[in-house]
């Protein structure tokens, strides 16, 4: 029995991910293995552009702590404003990718992101975090649940 790269459940932004993991697969058998991310980047935003996707490439993402702006990351992508892309040309993934992802998924309205390695072998990985988990969201949502 083979296996379908379509799930039977309904995961949240499904159809943009499906598009997405598509255009991954597409660029990796164009490009193969051995650039920088940011040809990956590029091809990345020309393809899911030509699927009719709104993309922006270097996606601001501001870190708060207790109201105070602690930070400032730039996510790789940002697919549909709903769908966080990081992109890595590297060996294997490691945790520390999936750390980085999680944490742009804590720290941003957005609760889904895709992990997309352009290594020896192509690599993807889901992941979300749904905003009612998020603390400051909460409070920015319920302010009476945080008195």
């Amino acid at each position: 029995m083979g296996a379908s790269r379509k799930s039977a459940l309904p995961y949240k932004h499904a159809e943009i991910t499906d598009k997405i993991i598509a255009a991954f697969y597409k660029v990796y058998n164009t490009l193969g293995y051995g650039f920088l991310e940011k040809v990956y980047e590029n091809a990345m935003v020309i393809e899911l552009r030509k699927q009719g996707l709104e993309v922006i490439s270097q996606a601001p993402i501001t870190v708060f702590y207790e109201d105070n702006v602690v930070g400032e990351y730039f996510a790789d992508l940002l697919v549909a404003n709903a769908v966080i892309i990081e992109l890595k040309a590297a060996k294997d993934l490691a945790d520390e990718h999936e750390a980085q992802l999680l944490n742009y998924l804590k720290a941003t309205p957005h609760e889904v992101g895709l992990l997309l390695n352009f290594g020896p072998k192509p690599q993807f990985k889901r992941k979300a975090f749904e905003n009612t988990r998020k603390e400051w969201w909460n409070q920015k949502n319920n302010p009476r649940a945080s008195a």
